[in-house]
C-alpha cells in the first residue's frame, strides 16, 4: 500500500501569497495529488476566502501557527504529514523525497535544508549556520518544512499549545523518543521577507538568543513578546 501525504499550511494575512503557494504545489510531481489542509488563524477568515484552489481543505483555527497546525493534522487523513509556511518553496520532486526518506521504519520524519530567495551574500551565512546546527542536532526548524509519521505524531501529541517554538518543541520530543530524524539535501526556498522587514542583523540575532534562551529553559511565553 502506498503512502499518502498530508500538506497542512498554517497561514495569517497571507491572502497575496497563498494561491502562489499553492500553484507552486501544483507544480511539485504528484503535489495536488496530496491532501492540502489550509488552515486560517484570522477569525474573518481572510485568507481561505483568497484560495481559488477548489481541491484545498480550508479551516479556522484559533491564532498560532502551533495551534494551527495540530488542528491540521487532526483532520488529515495522509501516513505522512508536511507542515509547509506559506512563503516556503518545494522542489518538484520533493514529495517523492519525502516518501523515500520515511520508507526506512526507524525514520520517524524529518526537513529541508534551507536556503533564502535572495542573492544576499548574508544570507549565505545565515544558511551555512542552519546547516551546520541541522546536521549536529538533526533538528530542523519550521521554515525547514518539517515532516513526520502520522502515527508518530498522534503518539508524540503533536505540536504543544504554545505561542513560539512549537517546532523545535515537536522535533526535540521526537529526537527524545530515540526516532531517527533525516535532514534532506534537498531544497526549501523561503522568502527573505521576515529578514529585510525587519534587519538581517537585528532579525537573526534577535532569532539566535530566543532560541538560546528557551533551550535554557525560558517559557515560550515569556519569549514571544520579543517576537512580535
Amino acid at each position: 500500500m502506498s503512502a499518502h501525504l498530508s500538506i497542512i499550511i498554517p497561514v495569517l494575512n497571507e491572502a497575496y501569497t497563498i494561491n502562489n503557494a499553492l500553484m507552486h504545489l501544483q507544480n511539485m510531481a504528484g503535489g495536488l495529488k496530496s491532501e492540502v489542509i489550509i488552515v486560517d488563524g484570522d477569525p474573518e477568515g481572510s485568507t481561505l476566502a483568497a484560495v481559488t484552489c477548489a481541491a484545498a481543505i480550508k479551516i479556522r483555527s484559533a491564532r498560532g501557527r502551533g495551534r494551527q497546525m495540530h488542528q491540521g493534522a487532526r483532520l488529515a487523513s495522509g501516513d505522512i504529514l508536511l507542515f509547509l509556511h506559506a512563503d516556503v518553496i518545494l522542489q518538484r520532486d520533493a514529495r517523492q523525497r519525502i516518501f523515500d526518506a520515511c520508507r526506512p521504519k526507524d525514520i520517524a520524519g524529518g526537513g529541508f535544508s534551507l536556503r533564502i530567495d535572495s542573492g544576499k551574500r548574508v544570507f549565505r551565512l545565515i544558511e551555512w549556520a542552519v546547516a551546520l546546527r541541522s546536521r549536529l542536532t538533526k533538528i530542523p526548524y519550521g521554515d525547514q518544512a518539517i515532516f513526520i509519521k502520522k502515527t508518530i505524531y498522534d503518539k508524540i501529541g503533536g505540536f504543544s499549545d504554545i505561542p513560539l517554538m512549537e517546532d523545535v518543541d515537536l522535533m526535540r520530543r521526537l529526537k527524545k523518543t530515540g526516532a531517527k530524524i533525516s535532514i534532506l539535501p534537498d531544497i526549501a526556498l523561503a522568502s527573505p521577507r521576515r529578514w529585510e522587514k525587519e534587519g538581517v542583523l537585528y532579525c537573526t540575532l534577535r532569532n539566535w538568543l530566543l532560541i538560546t534562551l528557551y533551550l535554557s529553559g525560558v517559557a515560550p511565553r515569556r519569549l514571544v513578546k520579543f517576537y512580535r
